[in-house]
């Protein structure tokens, strides 16, 4: 067992869970606005929607995905969620302030929110056919399939290490906001869904159309 390449393994699932992408945007705003428990969970429901695309691909079972209705079908309803989520951001923020209580919003709600934005979301599916299909292939070929269960593994370790990097983070920051700022991200986030709602909208209607 090589220890540099376990550890490349786990690198790489930071690298997959790093890029800012409609998920990382929420785990911020859900953080900073209710704490660290509220940012790791959206995290937590990414990551078990992660697992089931790299069961799919591990099983080889992604050939469905190719059918166009399906395609469209993610792009249209990942759009919806989007969408919805940005502007319930953005209505919601003048109830935004650094009492917000917990209680406002569940840690279920948090979990579904990041389950559904990565189940749904065809960049996470692109990007796992596209990554991990070409991880396991290369790790096939040079080390045989007995390994692919532990480098897979390593690399949901990557992406748990991020998930509560990130939760910490927002834990961290949080103590140095006033009711402004936090108003300011909860917007900023607010948008940033918006944009990656309506570009997969967009996306959806375009290949609908054609």
């Amino acid at each position: 067992m090589n220890t540099s390449i376990i550890i490349s393994y786990i690198l790489l699932g930071i690298s997959l869970a790093a890029p800012i992408g409609p998920v990382n945007s929420v785990r911020l705003d859900k953080g900073i606005k209710n704490g660290f428990w509220h940012a790791w969970i959206v995290g937590a429901g990414s990551m078990i929607a992660d697992a089931l695309f790299m069961l799919l691909v591990y099983l080889g079972m992604v050939q469905f995905l190719d059918i166009p209705i399906v395609q469209i079908f993610l792009w249209l309803f990942g759009g919806f969620i989007l969408i919805y989520s940005g502007v319930e951001s953005i209505m919601g923020v003048n109830s935004v302030n650094l009492t917000y209580s917990r209680k406002k919003e569940s840690l279920t709600k948090c979990f579904m929110t990041g389950f559904i934005m990565s189940i749904t979301s065809p960049l996470s599916i692109l990007f796992w056919l596209g990554i991990y299909g070409s991880v396991l292939a290369k790790t096939a070929q040079s080390t045989g399939t007995s390994q692919l269960l532990l480098y897979s593994c390593m690399i949901f370790v990557g992406l748990t290490i991020w998930d509560v990097f990130v939760a910490a983070l927002t834990t961290f920051f949080r103590k140095f906001l006033n009711d402004t700022s936090l108003k300011v991200i909860s917007i900023i986030s607010g948008i940033s869904l918006l944009g990656f709602g309506i570009y997969f909208g967009y996306q959806g209607i375009i290949a609908l159309i054609s």
